[in-house]
């Protein structure tokens, strides 16, 4: 990986560290939002001249111990500071991405046939699912490879999926979420050239993708909720949560009916109904 995106990340996350958060007073004006180099240099412990070095890509890889102390002056969170770790060469990288489904997570899609799951690789491109995915979200096997992919749908069509009701403010934080956790997959699979070339196609085709990619933001997504718009059985509303496996680092989606809400009942409907009975195949997505 190269100091450059070290760099850029390192000045990310110092401007948007608000000095009243880590104990700096702030009461003097400030050109900029943030940490001042200086502050971050004493709450780290290291020189001022290192972290100029640092943020202009001009020093060799900094230590552990370095990346620790780094990572608690700039309160990281778990999955920024594995990135941070990773970004200095601290922990080894796969050269690919897996998308091999191991023999416990096609039991785990099978036998949760009552609930509608899907596979996802690193990239957040639908790979596997269950006959009450498809049945929820539409047919996978109706669309391209590259539709089936979350983010591709998100930027370069509009909507991660036309079936999923979504306020101006879930789409934003979805968004926002699901590039933190691409961004992530680019420090564990730095040469893989399916994730490469997904990035660089979403930046040609989004300025908003751009955006939130310049902002260094790390994270996972985890869960959230969905009102999903059917259009034989009305709206479902369920919970989607987002288990991740340690060794092929694939996200397994799991809906399941939201409390208090009628999606069981619908549920057990589409169970009967498939896919056999939608006229248009709707736009597929994971989440």
């Amino acid at each position: 990986m190269s100091s450059t995106e070290l760099a850029a990340v390192l000045r990310a996350w110092r401007d948007r560290t608000e000095p009243a958060e880590v104990g700096m007073a702030a009461n003097a004006p400030r050109r900029a939002p943030g940490l001042r180099r200086e502050e971050l240099a004493l709450l780290a412990g290291i020189s001022i001249d290192y972290v100029v070095r640092l943020e202009q890509g001009r020093t060799r890889t900094p230590s552990a111990q370095v990346c620790a102390s780094l990572a608690r002056a700039l309160r990281l969170s778990d999955a920024e500071q594995a990135h941070l770790f990773r970004l200095a060469g601290h922990a080894p990288d796969r050269a690919r991405m897996s998308r091999r489904i191991p023999a416990g997570v096609r039991r785990l899609v099978e036998r949760l046939h009552d609930h509608p799951v899907g596979v996802l690789d690193a990239t957040w491109t639908l790979i596997s699912w269950n006959p009450l995915y498809a049945a929820l979200m539409g047919d996978p096997t109706a669309v391209s490879e590259r539709d089936r992919n979350t983010l591709w749908r998100m930027f370069a069509d509009g909507e991660p999926n036309a079936r999923v009701r979504h306020t101006p403010e879930e789409r934003d934080a979805l968004a926002r979420s699901l590039v933190a956790d691409l961004r992530a997959s680019t420090s564990r699979y730095p040469h893989d050239p399916v994730l490469t070339t997904l990035v660089a196609d979403l930046s040609r085709a989004s300025t908003q993708f751009v955006a939130l990619w310049d902002s260094q933001v790390v994270a996972g997504h985890q869960q959230s909720h969905k009102t999903i718009a059917h259009p034989e059985v009305g709206d479902v509303d369920m919970d989607c949560d987002v288990l991740t496996t340690a060794e092929d680092d694939l996200r397994v989606l799991v809906f399941t009916p939201a409390a208090g809400s009628d999606a069981r009942g619908r549920l057990d409907l589409l169970a009967a109904l498939g896919t056999q009975s939608m006229s248009v195949p709707a736009p597929v997505a994971s989440t």
